[in-house]
């Protein structure tokens, strides 16, 4: 019979390259162009340095498990889960960052990689470098969601993810709520943005109702899984049937 979800909280310490100061001043950047959408940020402070030299910070976490698999969840961190490990064969299925360095691409600044970062309203969520609120709660089947959640400061939303582990299940549930606190209607994102090692065996599997795509900034959108018109005025229904032009040169970043 399985065993009921166990959860803990207790500190963490990683090595850290903390945000200096944010500007004293309000930053509004309302003409700033931001993965093809507005840039604006006010009224979250905005952060453009980072400290050049790393430090212990002891962090926050939560540790959901069950017989297969232990989640750590961040809260501090936009409650990203930063690891989840197989416990069959101790192997890290999402890819652990050792080091907490963020880069300087996020809406407001810092954003960090690795791990499972949850996005809305838009884009890499404004406040995915700042903490969450934290609850725990219970299933009468022996489960445990941990939810964490903010007001967004920006549209005055509430959002909130759970990340649900249940017993006998070797597999993470997520949950989203999303609260709309203002009389006027809004319009959002929600998704995850998810690292993990890959090689040549690796398989992403998406549901069978997914049949549209879109980018970042939702300026645009494709059929799934065969794009069969234009997209960002690539015409991709020809190419399906042509192949990419022998003119054209691959790249990446």
């Amino acid at each position: 019979m399985p065993t009921p979800v166990t959860v803990r909280r207790e500190p963490v310490t990683l090595p850290t390259y903390e945000p200096l100061p944010a500007d004293k001043n309000p930053m509004f950047l309302e003409k700033r162009v931001y993965q093809g959408s507005s840039g604006k940020v006010y009224p979250l402070p905005f952060i453009d340095r980072i400290a050049d030299e790393k430090r212990d910070v002891v962090w926050d976490a939560l540790y959901l498990e069950n017989e297969f698999i232990e989640v750590m969840l961040l809260p501090q961190i936009g409650g990203r889960i930063h690891a989840a490990r197989d416990k069959t064969n101790g192997y890290d299925f999402i890819y652990r960052q050792d080091v907490i360095k963020p880069a300087l691409v996020g809406l407001a600044g810092p954003w960090l990689s690795g791990g499972i970062e949850f996005n809305w309203p838009q884009h890499h969520r404004p406040s995915t470098y700042m903490p969450t609120d934290v609850s725990i709660e219970r299933g009468a089947d022996g489960s445990v969601t941990v939810w964490l959640g903010e007001h967004e400061p920006m549209n005055r939303m509430k959002g909130m993810h759970g990340v649900c582990l249940r017993p006998g299940k070797a597999y993470i549930e997520l949950k989203a709520r999303v609260y709309n606190r203002t009389p006027h209607p809004q319009t959002f994102l929600w998704w995850a943005n998810v690292a993990t090692r890959v090689n040549e065996h690796y398989q992403s599997f998406f549901p069978t109702d997914v049949f549209y795509v879109a980018d970042h900034a939702k300026r645009a959108m494709s059929t799934f899984p065969l794009a069969d018109a234009h997209y960002y005025g690539v015409p991709y229904g020809e190419r399906a049937r042509s192949g990419v032009p022998a003119a054209e040169t691959p790249s990446h970043y």
